[in-house]
């Protein structure tokens, strides 16, 4: 059985994508978005903020949930 990336339906507070990154990985999606935020602060922003653009366009939407 092969586990797939997905954005969360139900860990969601924008998009899903730090939730299902987390329900991927097996952590908090809390602790996701905290580790999220603090590398776009790290990087000025742009990149980290279009890195999450592009996961929210290319990471399908659990369609199990």
């Amino acid at each position: 059985d092969v586990k797939r990336l997905y954005r969360s339906r139900n860990e969601k507070i924008f998009t899903g994508v730090c939730g299902g990154l987390g329900e991927y990985v097996n952590l908090d999606p809390t602790l996701v978005r905290l580790i999220f935020v603090l590398i776009v602060v790290f990087t000025a922003f742009v990149p980290g903020i279009i890195s999450y653009l592009i996961l929210w366009a290319i990471v399908p939407q659990n369609p199990y949930q």
